[in-house]
């Protein structure tokens, strides 16, 4: 499994109905289960990001097509990174020569 940061801000009308916001998040994780993938962590933040979510998914296309589905519901807008894990960071440092 692959994992991301998934960085989420509400959009206009997501802020003007944020109290749906809880139903939406289990409705997302849902979505990414039925999908093949899994949320590790979810937050709420202070800050730039109005939430922060640590997602697994099966590839980057399956987090693409979850995203999407997201972005096409006009509550949030997200920005994702591509998470190694420290033991992919150690190898990929070592494998520098």
């Amino acid at each position: 499994m692959t994992n991301y940061i998934v960085l989420i801000n509400w959009t206009e009308q997501g802020a003007k109905n944020v109290r749906e916001s809880p139903k939406r998040l289990d409705a997302a994780k849902k979505l990414l289960g039925d999908m093949g993938g899994s949320f590790k962590a979810f937050y709420l933040t202070m800050g730039e990001c109005d939430m922060v979510a640590i997602v697994e998914a099966p590839d980057d296309a399956v987090l693409a097509r979850f995203s999407l589905m997201l972005a096409s519901g006009g509550n949030v807008r997200t920005r994702t990174l591509k998470a190694f894990p420290e033991l992919a960071y150690r190898e990929i440092i070592a494998s520098l020569g």
